[in-house]
């Protein structure tokens, strides 16, 4: 899982959105989304079989949030993205696409749900963290929590742009940013109890969890002194991360076993980032290697469980 492409966006009536550069990249608000091999699937299936994996779990990368758009850009924006996104992996069952909703804009992501919801093309879905979004305690997100929770519906979130502009300098915006993004996000569902009330939402993360692994101590700490804002949980913060995946891309061996002590190594997946510099060509290298027990693991039963059904489908299929 978390390996990116870019949707087809040809003829998807969205050209006041989005531009073409000469080197086929799209322009999206501007920037160049880039690498190239986004636009290539067979270049992530050479990676695959490379890697010696069957399958990608495919999502848009960040630069397709959409966070720069209004509510009606945003549902023209998302149906186009995602109807690319299925044109862009037709043919190929080794790559499995995650739908993208747009939180930014939570009525229009319920509505976008809606519209995917019954299409089993669909492996899941998949959203920002941070940026815009409203908390995700909110109770805006409710019913789109509730359709998540009634289909036992991965969903994987994935940390868009930093609003903090003190990070534009040293790609601390990646380097820092991605990381506390998540962190915030998945604080909001930790202590807005929505991980305890919505238990079927299979919730899943990038990049090792980001910052959350080294903050679970703290936030038990928090609600074993009663910190002012903190109410009464269903689910302590370190048991509300053991019902959480993650990948394992951390890029230091020792803080994944961090991170399998956090949130079990029951929700280890793999993850490599592809196409991005800062992924890995080798995504099982954190767990050991492609042999070991652990990464065989988090390839196949771990996977299976965050991904493996959809609606209409038995979990074990």
């Amino acid at each position: 899982m978390h390996t990116h492409l870019a949707p087809s966006l040809v003829d998807a009536g969205i050209d006041d959105l989005v531009t073409t550069a000469d080197d086929g990249r799209h322009v999206v608000a501007g920037h160049p989304v880039g690498p190239a091999a986004l636009h290539r699937p067979q270049a992530l299936l050479a990676y695959l079989d490379a890697a010696g994996l069957d399958a990608a779990v495919v999502t848009v990368p960040p630069p397709y949030h959409g966070q720069h758009l209004g509510p009606a850009d945003s549902a023209r924006w998302a149906a186009a993205v995602n109807d690319g996104l299925l044109a862009r992996t037709a043919g190929q069952p080794r790559l499995r696409p995650l739908a993208f909703l747009p939180l930014h804009e939570p009525a229009v992501a319920l509505a976008e749900y809606q519209r995917i919801r019954a299409d089993d093309r669909w492996w899941g879905v998949t959203a920002g963290a941070g940026g815009r979004i409203p908390s995700l305690a909110g109770a805006t997100f409710g019913p789109l929590f509730a359709a998540l929770d009634a289909d036992r519906r991965g969903l994987l979130l994935h940390p868009s742009a930093s609003p903090d502009r003190r990070l534009d300098e040293f790609y601390l915006g990646n380097l820092l940013g991605n990381p506390v993004e998540t962190a915030v996000a998945v604080g909001q569902l930790v202590f807005g109890d929505v991980v305890g009330r919505y238990p079927g939402m299979r919730l899943v993360l990038v990049h090792g969890g980001g910052a959350v692994p080294a903050l679970v101590g703290r936030w038990d700490r928090g609600v074993a002194t009663d910190r002012p804002g903190v109410g009464p949980l269903s689910l302590s913060p370190a048991r509300a991360l053991r019902r959480i995946w993650t990948d394992c891309l951390t890029h230091q061996p020792s803080m994944t076993a961090v991170v399998a002590e956090v949130f079990g190594t029951d929700r280890l997946l793999l993850g490599s980032d592809w196409p991005f510099p800062m992924g890995t060509d080798d995504p099982a290298a954190f767990l050991g290697d492609r042999d070991d027990p652990l990464a065989r693991q988090a390839a196949t039963a771990n996977a299976a469980a965050a991904f493996g059904s959809r609606p209409g489908l038995p979990d074990d299929r």
